[in-house]
């Protein structure tokens, strides 16, 4: 069986979306591929053709940094996208790998509980391990047990409450690539990539485009169906020591229609909490 060839894969992607004008060369004729062609690559990097053609294709998979971070400035790759080139580079041995039951630290567990916003925690492959019950009222599918990647592409009720689906399907599958790097022939990635590509052709096409983006907050659009639109911001914070783990926390503008709609949330939640716990003693 051949070894996966990462690196080959994401510069034969990022060659074939460079624009040959925005790499500073003269575009003249009808080009009958997209991006640039190797030998352009080759000489804007400065290296030969014959070498880049082995990078491409797998012969060669532990280049020099000065090489990769040639290629970068020819890709014009961002800060975040040259270092998971970097990564790919690296020469690891195949090893067998056991998978292991993901363990929320307890402290993070009590945090959800007492943080009074939407919260949960999510694994290196985008596994939802912990959720408050805030988080699973504005979606259901922010609970343990689900990918959000199969959620996102194979939902269609998760794909109503985004009114930016498209954007919001390609950072996660952005950030997907940066959350597992070069470990993209661990057979549960193998797995769930598969699933995937079968299932949704939106995700074969990102996937293909090896776009990368930094696992950081941000902002994001909601249309609940009993909230109405929500405008929230997202913060994602690595847990130390838990294996890649991100604790994510969703939050409003104080005073905005957005933070009142997940004050009523909060308040009729509780308030059928206290119902429950009072129907539960009589």
């Amino acid at each position: 069986m051949s070894r996966p060839n990462a690196l080959g894969e994401y510069l034969r992607a990022r060659r074939e979306l460079t624009d040959p004008a925005d790499a500073g060369l003269p575009v003249v004729g009808v080009r009958r591929t997209p991006g640039l062609r190797r030998e352009e690559v080759a000489m804007l990097a400065g290296i030969s053709a014959d070498y880049y053609l082995r990078l491409e294709q797998g012969r060669d998979r532990n280049p020099s940094p000065q090489v990769l971070q040639a290629l970068a400035r020819v890709f014009r790759l961002d800060p975040i996208a040259t270092e998971h080139l970097l990564s790919l580079s690296t020469a690891r041995p195949a090893a067998r790998r056991r998978p292991r039951r993901e363990v929320v630290p307890a402290g993070i567990l009590r945090l959800l509980e007492v943080i009074n916003l939407p919260a949960f925690v999510e694994s290196r492959m985008f596994d939802v391990l912990a959720a408050n019950r805030l988080a699973t009222a504005v979606s259901p599918n922010l609970r343990p047990g689900v990918n959000r990647l199969r959620s996102i592409f194979l939902d269609p009720a998760e794909q109503e409450l985004y009114p930016d689906w498209g954007k919001t399907a390609g950072g996660l599958v952005a950030g997907f690539r940066v959350s597992v790097g070069g470990d993209v022939d661990d057979p549960r990635i193998v797995q769930l990539v598969g699933e995937l590509s079968l299932g949704s052709e939106e995700f074969r096409r990102l996937w293909a485009r090896h776009d990368v983006t930094a696992l950081a907050g941000g902002s994001l659009r909601l249309r609940h169906p009993q909230l109405g639109p929500l405008e929230l911001g997202r913060e994602k914070l690595p847990i130390a020591d838990s294996g890649g783990q991100i604790l994510a926390i969703y939050h409003a503008e104080p005073g905005s229609e957005s933070a009142r709609a997940l004050d009523a949330l909060r308040s009729s939640m509780d308030a059928e909490a206290s119902h429950s716990s009072i129907a539960d003693a009589g």
